[in-house]
């Protein structure tokens, strides 16, 4: 570490560094920032969901999961119509995965739940 040597070595180390802001409420003395994906006043006044906010990773995961069983639904529906044109081998993958998605979406609302009971009765 260069010091110069009007500054004594402890001034130095003392010294925090500037860091970026995007909370006014933060402590520190930098300047604001304002291009953040997170802050709360561009969410609340575009009235968007935020990119990469827990709401929207939980939507996107539902509807995937959704979408899955829609998947398995139509591929069992050919199996049974025209049970030619399916080979059983993709019916059965479709339904493991659909099954695993569910459960572990199930499994997800149970921990969130289970949490918000916990949250809820340490007021």
């Amino acid at each position: 570490m260069i010091v110069n040597s009007k500054t004594p070595l402890s001034m130095e180390i003392m010294k925090a560094p500037d860091m970026t802001r995007t909370n006014p409420a933060h402590a520190g003395t930098a300047k604001l920032s304002t291009n953040t994906l997170y802050t709360s006043e561009s969410a609340s006044l575009s009235g968007e969901r935020k990119l990469g906010s827990f709401e929207s990773l939980l939507v996107n995961a539902v509807s995937e999961m959704n979408q899955q069983q829609i998947d398995v639904d139509k591929v069992t529906e050919q199996l049974i119509t025209d049970p030619e044109s399916v080979d059983i081998h993709d019916v059965t993958t479709a339904m493991a995965k659909a099954q695993m998605s569910l459960s572990l979406t199930q499994t997800v609302i149970d921990r969130l739940v289970t949490g918000w009971n916990e949250l809820s009765t340490n007021r």
